[in-house]
């Protein structure tokens, strides 16, 4: 049998159990804030001539009734609502087919923030290759 020992008489594993240790910790505490999602909502027009909401306008309404949000912004021929909390999507839904006229499509859609968290990663992702 090899008996491998380190530069003080023990052997190689006590020195690596330390930081290996570390790493598993550490990878256990940023895997919720790496994966966590953010509860929106996506409102497009069905028909055609009609516009997208006024944001403020949603904003108001939603705020009324108890549901906090993050931002409302235009995407793609789109607005997207992005709440605080997934628990209020359900809620939100059932106030947006309230207060909009009919010809509007309200999808749930939940995105995964990781991109947001390594902008630097991203813009240099599209360079290689």
């Amino acid at each position: 049998m090899i008996n491998i020992r380190g530069r003080f008489g023990r052997p190689i594993w006590h020195y690596l159990a330390l930081p290996v240790t570390a790493l598993l910790l550490a990878a256990l505490l940023f895997t919720p804030i790496i994966l966590r999602t953010e509860s929106a909502l996506k409102i497009r027009p069905n028909q055609q001539g009609l516009s997208l909401p006024d944001g403020f306008y949603l904003y108001q309404h939603l705020d009324q009734r108890g549901i906090r949000i993050k931002s409302i912004t235009p995407e793609n021929d789109s607005l997207v609502v992005s709440l605080e909390s997934p628990e209020q999507q359900k809620e939100a839904i059932e106030v947006l087919q309230d207060i909009l006229p009919s010809g509007y499509v309200i999808v749930s859609s939940e995105s995964k923030k990781r991109q947001r968290l390594l902008p630097a990663f991203r813009s240099n992702l599209q360079k290689i290759g």
